[in-house]
C-alpha cells in the first residue's frame, strides 16, 4: 500500500511520484497504470466543453429570429447573451469549489443534467422571460459542469505526452467552438427554426451522460471543506447588479434611479466580496491570486479585450442578416476568418514567438491589431461588401485576439504556487465571462442610443421608411465599434505598463504568489 507524505502536494508538471493532495486534484504516491477507458473518457469530456463553448454563440444566429417571435426589443435583446454569461462567470469559482467538495464526477453529471434540462426549457419559451431564464440556469449549470470536467480531464491523463494531447484536443475546442456554434446556428435557425439552437444541446448532454458512468474514474469529495456562500452572493450579486445597471441606461437614461441604484449597489456588493475574500476561512477568490502586478496586469487585460470584442458577434449578425439579407447560414459562414484569424495568431504566430519575445509586446500588438479591425468596422454602409469591407477587420480581429490570448493565458498562470493553479485558471475564466457580459450590455446600451438619436433627427415624424432605419442601425453599431476601439486600445496600454519582466511559466510551479 502506497504511503502519502504529510503535507506534501502535488506538482502538475512533475513526474507522478509525487505525493499529497492539492486543492484542484489528487495525485497518488506511485504512478498508476493508465486508465485502459482514458480515451473515451476524453470523448466524453470533450462532449461537455463542446457544448458549453457551443452555447456562448449558437444563439447569436438565432436572435434575430428569436426577438421576432418572442416580441423582444432592441434594449433587452443581449439577455438572450449576458443572461448566460453572467450566470456562468458569477458563479464559475463557486462550481470549481462544489466539484472539489462534492466529487468532480458528481458534479459532472449534475451540470450535464441541468445543462439539458434548461437547454429544453429556452427551447419551448413562450416569451422573453421564460428564455432569459433558461439561459441563466444553463449558464449556472455551466459553472458547475466546466470546472468538473477540467480537473476530470487533468486526473485521467497522467502521462506527460497523452496529457498534452488530451490538453490539445480539450484546447482546440476552446478555440474552435464558438465558429462552429456560429455555423450550427445557422444551419438550425434556417432550415428548422431558432428554438432547436436550445433543443441541439439535449441530445448531446444525453451522449455524455450516457457515457460517464462507464468511462469516467471518480473523484470522492474532500472533507472539511466549505463552501463561501457569503462570497458567492455578494459577488455574483454585485456583477448582476451592475450589468443591469448599464442595460437600464438606454431606456431611462444615465441619471435614473433605476440606473444610479442599481450601479452603486454594484459597488458596494463587490467592495463588500472584496473585503470578504480577505478575511474568509476558504475564499472563492484568494487575494493573493491578484496581488501580483503583472498577473493583474494580464487579467485586466484579457477583461478589456473581452469587453470590446463581444460586441462583434451581436452586431455583425445583425448587419448581416437585416442590412444586408444575408440567411443564417451564411451568416454563420461569414464569421469564420474571426476563428481561423485566433487559431491561426495564437498557434502559428504568438506560440512561436512567446519565448523569445516578451507577454507585453505581443498582449499590445494584438490589441492596437484588434482595435484596426474595430475602427474598419465602424465605416460600414448599408451597401458595403463583405470581401472588401467586413472581410479584412474580421483577419484583423482574428489575428489581434490570438497575439493578445495566448500570451495571457501563459502569463496569468505563470509562476502560481501548485495549490492556487486551479483558483488562477477559473479567475482568468471569470475576468473572461464578465468582460463578454458587461461588453455585450455596454456596447448594445451605446449602439441602441446612437440608432435612437439619429432615427430622432433625421425621421422626425410618426415614421420612417426601411433605408432611414437601416441607416440608423448601421450608424449606431459604427458608434458601438469606436468605442470598442477605444477599449482595446486601453487594454493595449495596460500591457504595456503592467506585464514587465515575466517569463512565462507552466502553472503550478511552486513560485511565490
Amino acid at each position: 500500500m502506497s504511503k502519502k507524505r504529510p503535507g506534501g502536494e502535488s506538482l502538475p508538471s512533475a513526474p507522478s511520484t509525487a505525493t499529497g493532495t492539492s486543492p484542484d486534484h489528487e495525485v497518488p504516491a506511485a504512478t498508476p497504470a493508465p486508465d485502459p477507458k482514458r480515451w473515451w473518457a476524453l470523448a466524453v469530456i470533450a462532449l461537455a466543453q463542446l457544448m458549453v463553448i457551443l452555447d456562448g454563440t449558437v444563439v447569436n444566429i438565432a436572435l434575430p429570429s428569436a426577438q421576432r417571435a418572442l416580441g423582444m426589443s432592441d434594449a433587452d435583446r443581449q439577455w438572450v447573451i449576458t443572461a448566460y454569461t453572467l450566470a456562468f462567470g458569477g458563479l464559475l469559482l463557486l462550481g470549481g469549489r462544489i466539484a472539489d467538495l462534492v466529487g468532480r464526477r458528481r458534479t459532472f453529471v449534475i451540470g450535464l443534467a441541468g445543462f439539458a434540462a434548461a437547454s429544453a426549457l429556452g427551447g419551448a419559451a413562450t416569451g422573453p422571460g421564460m428564455l432569459f431564464g433558461a439561459r441563466a440556469l444553463q449558464g449556472a449549470f455551466a459553472a458547475v459542469l466546466a470546472p468538473s470536467a477540467l480537473s476530470l480531464l487533468a486526473t485521467t491523463f497522467t502521462d506527460p505526452k497523452e496529457r498534452a494531447r488530451a490538453f490539445g484536443v480539450y484546447g482546440a475546442l476552446a478555440g474552435g467552438g464558438s465558429a462552429v456554434g456560429l455555423i450550427v446556428g445557422g444551419l438550425l435557425t434556417e432550415y428548422l427554426n431558432w428554438r432547436w439552437s436550445l433543443y441541439v444541446n439535449v441530445p448531446i448532454a444525453l451522449a455524455a451522460l450516457l457515457g460517464a458512468p462507464a468511462f469516467l474514474r471518480d473523484r470522492s469529495g474532500r472533507r472539511g471543506g466549505h463552501l463561501d456562500v457569503p462570497g458567492a452572493l455578494l459577488g455574483c450579486g454585485g456583477l448582476v447588479a451592475l450589468v443591469y445597471g448599464f442595460s437600464q441606461a438606454e431606456p431611462r437614461g444615465w441619471s435614473g434611479p433605476s440606473v444610479l441604484t442599481p450601479l452603486v449597489a454594484g459597488v458596494v456588493l463587490l467592495t463588500a466580496f472584496v473585503w470578504w475574500q480577505s478575511r474568509a476561512a476558504s475564499p472563492l477568490l484568494p487575494l493573493r491570486i491578484v496581488r501580483d502586478r503583472v498577473r493583474a496586469g494580464s487579467l485586466a487585460t484579457m477583461g478589456l479585450a473581452t469587453i470590446g470584442m463581444f460586441g462583434v458577434f451581436l452586431f455583425l449578425t445583425y448587419y448581416l442578416q437585416v442590412v444586408l439579407g444575408y440567411p443564417p447560414v451564411r451568416t454563420g459562414l461569414a464569421f469564420v476568418p474571426i476563428s481561423a484569424g485566433i487559431v491561426v495568431g495564437a498557434t502559428q504566430i504568438a506560440a512561436r514567438l512567446l519565448p523569445r519575445t516578451a507577454p507585453r509586446t505581443l498582449m499590445s500588438s494584438g490589441m492596437v491589431l484588434a482595435a484596426a479591425g474595430m475602427v474598419l468596422l465602424s465605416s460600414l454602409t448599408v451597401h458595403a461588401q463583405y470581401v472588401t469591407h467586413v472581410l479584412p477587420a474580421l483577419l484583423l480581429l482574428g489575428l489581434g485576439m490570438g497575439l493578445t490570448f495566448m500570451p495571457v493565458y501563459a502569463t496569468a498562470t505563470a509562476g502560481v504556487p501548485a495549490q492556487d493553479a486551479g483558483v488562477a485558471s477559473a479567475v482568468l475564466n471569470t475576468v473572461q465571462q464578465m468582460g463578454a457580459s458587461l461588453g455585450t450590455v455596454l456596447l448594445n446600451t451605446i449602439a441602441t442610443s446612437a440608432t435612437g438619436r439619429y432615427l430622432h433627427s433625421h425621421a422626425p415624424g410618426p415614421g420612417a421608411d426601411g433605408e432611414t432605419l437601416d441607416q440608423g442601425m448601421v450608424h449606431g453599431f459604427s458608434v458601438a465599434y469606436r468605442c470598442s476601439a477605444g477599449v482595446l486600445l486601453i487594454a493595449a496600454l495596460v500591457a504595456g505598463l503592467t506585464v514587465w519582466h515575466r517569463t512565462p511559466k507552466h502553472a503550478g510551479n511552486d513560485a511565490p504568489a
